[in-house]
């Protein structure tokens, strides 16, 4: 284990949100701010979603991406830049006929799920390479990326010169990242991020990582984070097992029950958890040199 510990903080996510929550960043220059924090507190990468200024609903206006990769890259703070490309898989179905679409649905090409990339040139973007049945409180949906819309978002990230951070939900989804490796769909050494926790996906547990970690390509990078109370003791384990780690608010709002937390102080707690068991977080410089990435602009 020669390598440091890369920490991203997913700072604000799109799905909804616990509203009592007293600071969580809504507007493009609150979630700058946020990131910014991050940073502050020891994070290599920041992971970003934006959402409606108005509504606080998510959304995928390139322009508010914009703003927000703006705003950081003039405070001159360095921070990896990880936008998301998750957006347009939402497919609902009507209940009395599931062969329809609901109103809610949010289904786009390939090009339009990556807008926003050739606009602010990031890091890294992550693409959700998996389909599930997903639920939001009441909402039951179905997460869909066809495996052709994936190699089609694929070519495009590699025509923007962007790196894919492969997120995956089960050991499924490693073995089609597998396959676009394969196919030379991904330069250079690829990056996989192991989501734990959703409901119908893989479990937040240390034999899912080591079963998954099995799975990956040798030269592979690799995450993993847990959702809610999971996150925590997920950071611990990936970290042990010489993985990438991730907090943040996207992923949990809390630092302890009813107390709710920052990216900073959940940033903070990582750094800590890393730093006991006798790790070192990457700077964001040296986390680009692992990951094989241009110095910074």
């Amino acid at each position: 284990m020669d390598t440091k510990t890369i920490l991203t903080c997913a700072v604000s996510g799109n799905a909804p949100f616990n509203r009592k929550h007293p600071n969580f960043p809504v507007t493009p220059a609150q979630i700058a701010a946020s990131c910014l924090e991050a940073a502050a507190a020891g994070a290599s990468v920041v992971h970003i979603h934006v959402r409606d200024p108005e509504t606080g609903e998510g959304s995928r206006d390139p322009a508010l991406f914009r703003e927000v990769v703006d705003r950081i890259r003039d405070s001159g703070v360095d921070i990896l830049i990880n936008l998301t490309c998750g957006l347009g898989a939402f497919f609902l179905p009507d209940p009395e006929n599931e062969a329809r679409g609901l109103p809610g649905s949010d289904m786009l090409t390939a090009q339009e799920r990556v807008r926003h990339l050739a606009d602010c040139l990031p890091d890294i973007a992550s693409m959700d390479i998996t389909t599930g049945n997903q639920e939001e409180g009441d909402t039951q949906f179905v997460y869909l990326n066809t495996t052709r819309t994936l190699r089609q978002m694929a070519k495009l990230f590699q025509q923007h010169g962007v790196k894919p951070e492969l997120e995956v939900f089960s050991a499924g989804d490693i073995l089609f990242g597998n396959q676009m490796v394969a196919e030379g769909l991904i330069d250079n050494a690829p990056l996989y991020q192991m989501v734990l926790g959703v409901k119908w996906a893989a479990p937040s547990t240390v034999e899912t990582i080591l079963y998954q970690k099995s799975l990956l390509p040798a030269n592979a990078h690799w995450a993993a984070f847990g959702i809610g109370r999971q996150q925590m003791p997920m950071v611990a384990q990936a970290a042990l097992l010489g993985g990438n780690v991730r907090v943040g608010l996207e992923d949990n709002l809390y630092l302890s029950r009813g107390v709710f937390a920052s990216n900073g102080q959940l940033v903070e707690r990582a750094v800590t958890i890393i730093e006991m068991i006798g790790r070192q977080v990457a700077t964001p410089a040296e986390a680009r040199i692992q990951l094989g990435l241009p110095p910074r602009h």
